[in-house]
């Protein structure tokens, strides 16, 4: 997935889910959010749910 352009997310989860998050990145020596991505992405995988490339993602907003 290429990271020509990203999208903020701010959530709330219980502070022992994100320390669980933190050692995970930790041991995989990637950024939380990073993590967070390849949570995602491996999910939607295992359920069968395709993620469009992001280029696609952004076809037709403001400014193209």
């Amino acid at each position: 997935m290429s990271a020509t352009k990203t999208a903020a997310l701010n959530i709330r989860i219980d502070p022992n889910l994100k320390e669980a998050l933190r050692i995970a990145a930790n041991k995989d020596h990637r950024p939380m959010a990073n993590m967070v991505e390849l949570l995602i992405i491996q999910h939607c995988e295992r359920v069968g749910i395709s993620i469009p490339e992001q280029q696609n993602l952004f076809e037709g907003e403001p400014g193209e």
